[in-house]
Order: structure tokens, then C-alpha cells, then sequence
């Protein structure tokens, strides 16, 4: 299962942008979806999670009321609405999928390429 983030560019600080992630593949069913985010010069950090049932989510402390995560089920797409962005944002954007693999019956935990988000001051 592949995913495809969108939507990252460079914003000044208050600024908004809205992420998505798309997955493609051979026929598959989606469970969790998250967004992490690595700023520069430091690890990899959780941001947000969907769940299946999509009324399910939890966001990380430091985006708690300025990010919202929801999904499409019915697209197989991911989306993270960005608001009130601080310089401390700034980072590349990933997001992940795990779920099932119909044809074989094997569990996925896919990775997409990431995006770039820049908020400067």
C-alpha cells in the first residue's frame, strides 16, 4: 500500500495549512493513520492519530487545539487542518498507515515520503 502526502508549503506564523495523505494499492482495508512530524536536527515525533471509525482520534499535547486529524474512509485519505502554526512546526510531515492486505491476508504498516512545512517567525 503506497501513501502520498500533499498539501506542506511555507507559511508565516498564525498561518494554515491542510495535509493529506492518500493511499493506493491493491485491494486493502485501512485501520489507524497517523501523522508524525520530524524538525530539524531531531527525531521523529507522533502528531496525531485517526481511527477506522474515524470518530476515534488523539492529538499529541504541543497541537492540541490548533490541529485537527480527520479521514475519508470512502477516498482512503487522511487529512491534518492546520491552524495558528508556530516556527516550532516546522518539520517534514508523514504520515502512516497500518491495516490488511485483502488478497493476502498480511498486515501493512506503510510510510509515506513526507512533506516539507515551514513556518517562519
Amino acid at each position: 500500500v503506497r501513501l502520498v502526502e500533499s498539501g506542506g508549503g511555507s507559511v508565516q506564523t498564525g498561518g494554515s495549512l491542510r495535509l493529506s495523505c492518500a493511499a493506493s494499492g491493491s485491494r486493502f482495508t485501512l485501520g489507524t493513520m497517523a501523522w508524525h512530524r520530524q524538525p530539524p536536527g531531531r527525531q521523529r515525533e507522533w502528531v496525531a492519530s485517526a481511527h477506522s471509525d474515524t470518530t476515534r482520534t488523539n492529538l499529541a499535547d504541543s497541537v492540541e487545539g490548533r490541529f485537527t486529524i480527520s479521514r475519508d474512509n470512502a477516498k482512503n485519505t487522511m487529512y491534518l487542518q492546520m491552524n495558528s502554526l508556530k516556527p516550532e512546526d516546522t518539520a517534514v510531515y508523514f504520515c502512516n498507515a497500518v491495516g490488511v492486505e485483502l488478497a493476502t491476508g498480511r498486515t501493512f504498516d506503510s510510510w509515506g515520503q513526507g512533506t516539507q512545512v515551514t513556518v517562519s517567525s
